[in-house]
């Protein structure tokens, strides 16, 4: 489990396609600002939830195995009950990194999909981590020690 700034810098960087399970086409749900906060700054963002055809400008897919592209994270925002079969799911597909969010916390799903070589992260925000690692709580007025009139270069834009 990944659980330390450099593991979770690393895969933020590394990763850049995140298909968000239980992704809401409703603005005010965490899932929504958290994806649309993901494909400003550089990420394409899958939404896959059967409820929508399409989520943020992107066409939303009713399972993980319905996706035809290569999925690196895996980013759930589903029930802590519903993780065993998406962990499936993301394994099926090929992705790199099962995303348990906030409040979301199945240790033992966490442990399969490492066995199958899936790095994997419980209980954060993908949103909340990358703004918190790559500079972007500044511009919400939270102090995060770093002074600098230089963009970070590790940002993709």
């Amino acid at each position: 489990m990944i659980d330390d700034i450099a593991g979770l810098r690393r895969v933020l960087k590394e990763n850049h396609v995140i298909a968000v399970v239980g992704l809401s086409g409703n603005w005010y749900r965490p899932s929504y600002f958290a994806a649309k906060y993901m494909q400003e700054h550089g990420y394409r963002v899958i939404p896959v939830n059967p409820q929508y055809d399409e989520v943020l400008g992107e066409k939303c897919y009713k399972s993980l195995r319905d996706v035809p592209l290569k999925v690196d994270i895996v980013d759930c925002f589903r029930k802590t009950a519903d993780i065993p079969s998406i962990c499936d799911d993301a394994i099926a597909i090929g992705a790199r990194v099962l995303w348990q969010q906030l409040g979301v916390k199945n240790f033992d799903t966490a442990k399969k999909a490492e066995a199958a070589g899936l790095d994997t992260v419980i209980d954060r925000c993908v949103k909340i981590e990358h703004g918190r690692l790559f500079g972007g709580l500044g511009w919400v007025g939270v102090n995060t020690k770093v002074i600098s009139a230089k963009r970070p270069q590790w940002l993709p834009y």
